[in-house]
């Protein structure tokens, strides 16, 4: 049996107040059976994006909803869509593990906008949370497709997945059924809490070979 969902709304809001990324001052918490749901606005997507953070990893937490809007504070300079989409070919180019060749970056409103390619989901993801790191972004699509340098057969895949989910202390390897199809990893089973699901994810995201992971995970 999880936390009653007052005792999780009193910890969410306590860990969106002790993080200093987060201004909460325009953040709203509700929770419905275990579940959390964010709503209001912050300064930066970055913040958007840890105060889900925070809100995951909180005992007894089922999924975060997250609805807050980026609305910039009043005085901050905000970049021109040319400006921005500049800012971000440049902050990959100097990131010493993405390949940028076949990355194409488009912003409208400071909505971006990330297509092409990359060799794997590492990168893909990675592209996506240096994005989240700059003034301007209102919000994010990633469109990137994983086209490995190598193929690995799916069952290395799931294998290589199932060892590191099996050394991995926030999972219970033998409640995760892994698949792997095409490289497309779908995760099955019950785990005990939101952190364990996030974590089996990220564990799928970082294997190598891996397109794309598709989480089917029930939190009970």
């Amino acid at each position: 049996m999880g936390l009653p969902d007052e005792k999780i709304k009193k910890q969410v809001i306590e860990q969106l107040y002790w993080d200093a990324r987060v201004d909460v001052s325009d953040v709203k918490v509700e929770v419905s059976d275990r579940n959390v749901i964010l709503t209001g606005t912050v300064p930066s997507y970055g913040a958007r994006q840890a105060a889900e953070t925070d809100a995951f990893i909180i005992e007894g937490v089922l999924s975060v909803k997250n609805d807050l809007q980026v609305k910039f504070a009043p005085g901050v300079t905000i970049p021109t869509d040319e400006a921005l989409t500049a800012n971000i070919e440049t902050l990959m180019e100097w990131h010493p593990n993405i390949d940028t060749t076949d990355i194409a970056v488009s912003a409208n409103s400071g909505r971006v906008i990330l297509e092409g390619s990359v060799k794997t989901y590492w990168e893909k993801m990675s592209a996506q949370d240096l994005v989240a790191t700059l003034g301007g972004v209102v919000a994010i699509t990633n469109l990137l497709t994983v086209v490995p340098s190598e193929m690995i057969v799916d069952q290395v895949i799931a294998d290589d997945i199932i060892s590191a989910l099996d050394r991995n202390a926030m999972v219970d390897a033998q409640d995760i059924d892994v698949k792997v199809e095409n490289g497309i990893v779908t995760l099955t089973g019950t785990v005990s809490s939101a952190s364990a699901s996030r974590a089996a994810t990220t564990i799928g995201w970082y294997t190598k070979g891996v397109r794309d992971v598709q989480n089917n995970l029930i939190v009970a």
